[in-house]
């Protein structure tokens, strides 16, 4: 009994490994076949150099060759500004670029999250062509409550008093904060109290918000990510906004009737007629 015990149990370990044995083999062939697949599948997609960070990087700080490395990046997703040729990102003068933002490890390095070689990550490295930089002055109230950061884009109403009346009005639509008091960094999250916000403008709307400035006081209103509406002209008075019709009196001119005197033996007659002048 124990001899037929033993020789089941000797069938039974050598029939569990075969079947074990099978199963490796049949895993290693699917593993195997799936490898060759997308072999074939990265094959057909043509692919470029990119580079790529190797760390987190914060603002300000600056982009060595230690920093990055190249990977290979699919030729129809590579992503607008990034960098592929070594001497465009560090050129052979040996000056470094600033981080204007924080980029995260593996994220492709872009043209628009770097400085030009050499510069700092200052307001004057933010400026597209053509445009200037101006402070507004806001404190608690006006500046949305401390929640405006660099990068965001804002509404300016003037309020103020034209033509005896008290208006407020919309003056300039979605200005780009460049800093708010003098920090620069669009990936700060703690709320500030500020007492200016630097802005991004047209000189000709520079001229419009000095005199703004001047002559009324400002309040910013900030615009949703990401929302491109175009908002229509506004302006509001107090009679407007308490509802109440201003009553406009109209004096009807009365109309000017000339005439001329004729005699006829002892009666004067006036007859009208069209006035020359």
């Amino acid at each position: 009994m124990r001899v037929l015990f033993g020789l089941v149990l000797v069938v039974g370990i050598g029939l569990a490994g075969f079947a074990a044995y099978m199963a490796k083999n049949r895993i290693g062939e699917y593993q195997a076949t799936l490898a060759e697949q997308q072999a074939k599948i990265a094959s057909n997609v043509p692919l470029e150099p990119v580079f790529v960070l190797k760390r987190r990087i914060a603002y300000g700080e600056r982009l060595t060759k230690k920093d990055v490395k190249i990977i290979a990046w699919p030729e129809n997703a590579i992503p607008e500004g990034a960098f592929q040729e070594g001497t465009e990102l560090f050129p052979e003068s040996g000056e470094l670029r600033t981080v204007l933002r924080v980029m995260e490890k593996d994220e492709a390095v872009l043209a628009l999250k770097v400085t030009e070689p050499g510069e700092d990550a200052g307001v004057s490295s933010r400026l597209a062509k053509g445009m200037r930089a101006f402070a507004l002055r806001v404190d608690v109230s006006s500046g949305v409550s401390g929640f405006l950061r660099p990068g965001d884009n804002v509404d300016v109403y003037w309020t103020g008093e034209t033509r005896g009346r008290n208006v407020t009005k919309l003056i300039e639509t979605n200005l780009q904060l460049l800093a708010v008091d003098q920090i620069a960094d669009g990936d700060r999250n703690a709320p500030t109290i500020a007492r200016t916000v630097t802005v991004m403008a047209s000189p000709q709307r520079i001229g419009a918000l000095a005199q703004a400035q001047s002559s009324g006081r400002l309040t910013l209103s900030l615009v949703g990510a990401g929302d491109d509406t175009e908002v229509a002209a506004i302006e509001v008075d107090q009679n407007q906004l308490l509802g109440i019709e201003e009553k406009v009196k109209i004096e009807q001119q009365a109309e000017r009737v000339c005439t001329i005197k004729t005699r006829k033996g002892a009666e004067v007659v006036e007859i009208p007629i069209k006035c020359t002048e």
